[in-house]
């Protein structure tokens, strides 16, 4: 073989991957909000610039129906409702990530490297000025039941947390608290007694806190609300210093995927150390690679809130969260404490309805 033959297939070797992607789509499902997703989003984009990325930024509930869409699959799926998102892997939806970036990846992080966690983010607290001109606020979830109690009226109306029944995420956090704490159904009757307003996710609840109409929100996403208090100064966030939850958003490779190349220079570039350095430096999601270095990452996490720091683990047992018969008995229970204090002898209702609604419509 000639030398200028030589030289050419190392050319269409070197190019080979270029061209697979060349103007090659990308469709993203993601319970994920673009603004605080966008230096990730925009570095992908530069790294791979003949992808032409889609990225839909839809509830936990939306990302999950859009998977079993069979005629119109999408090429990654990404959601915080970890066992949503499990219970769709288990049926077959994924497709396996053979890399190095997928087998590197931490054991805890990912399951049959089919699904990947790809961030570490803590559950917090928020509250507005309001709120501390009036009573002292809540560092610890003690704290939070013992100000719905004795500040029931100054209170009433003005406190926000997750539906459970149109938030996946919220519903995922309510059976984790019930997991750690015994108090937590006390909790529940006391936000209950206090009218706190369900909403279907964490912007609403921001929103209504910027707004005023909030003062204090619980169980909100650590990621969007420190987002949100850099530009809106009147919203503080609390991690709660007796114990955070710590949710992972988790990625996976449909396995009807449309483009797979495409979507495997996705993965793993979310996967890669590019990627886990800008969300580790440039956004709230927290990284979870150990060899980048900024002010988001999991051991920097670790390193602040200790041994009180508790993920959601990443493995079969999500799977009994979407059990429909424990689904069905949890949400009987939550109305039931719900109604506990303001509504002693409660009228009995179907699983799929709650007591009170957001006032404002999902975005």
């Amino acid at each position: 073989m000639s030398i200028r033959r030589v030289v050419l297939a190392w050319l269409l070797g070197a190019l080979a991957p270029s061209l697979a992607w060349a103007d090659n789509p990308l469709i993203v499902e993601a319970a994920l909000d673009r603004e605080v997703a966008a230096p990730l989003l925009d570095a992908f984009e530069a790294a791979y610039p003949h992808i032409q990325l889609t990225f839909r930024d839809r509830s936990t509930l939306e990302v999950d129906a859009r998977i079993a869409d069979t005629n119109d699959p999408p090429d990654v799926v990404i959601s915080s409702a970890m066992p949503w998102q499990m219970a769709r892997v288990n049926e077959g939806y994924a497709r396996r990530l053979d890399s190095p970036a997928a087998r590197e990846w931490p054991a805890w992080a990912k399951w049959r490297n089919e699904v990947f966690g790809f961030t570490f983010e803590p559950i917090v607290m928020a509250y507005r000025l309001d709120l501390a001109r009036h009573m002292l606020p809540p560092t610890t979830h003690a704290d939070l039941h013992t100000l719905l109690t004795q500040q029931r009226g100054t209170l009433r109306d003005k406190v926000t947390t997750y539906s459970p029944v149109r938030s996946g995420i919220g519903y995922t956090l309510f059976q984790q608290d019930a997991r750690y704490t015994t108090r937590f159904w006390d909790l529940v009757a006391a936000m209950g007694a206090a009218d706190a307003n369900l909403e279907a996710n964490t912007r609403s609840m921001l929103e209504g806190l910027s707004e005023g109409r909030y003062w204090l929100g619980y169980n909100l996403l650590g990621s969007y609300a420190m987002h949100w208090a850099q530009s809106h100064p009147e919203v503080f966030v609390q991690v709660p210093q007796d114990y955070s939850l710590v949710m992972m958003r988790m990625a996976f490779i449909h396995r009807d995927a449309p483009h797979p190349a495409a979507a495997r220079a996705f993965l793993d570039f979310l996967l890669g150390r590019e990627g886990q350095r800008v969300i580790a430096g440039e956004t709230p999601l927290f990284s979870v690679r150990s060899d980048v270095v900024g002010p988001y990452t999991a051991q920097r996490l670790r390193d602040q809130v200790g041994e009180r720091l508790y993920p959601i683990p990443l493995n079969a047992s999500l799977l009994a969260f979407v059990d429909p018969s424990r689904r069905a008995a949890f949400m009987d229970r939550w109305q039931r404490e719900f109604r506990r204090l303001s509504h002693p002898a409660p009228a009995p209702s179907a699983a799929a309805t709650e007591p009170r609604i957001d006032k404002r419509a999902q975005r």
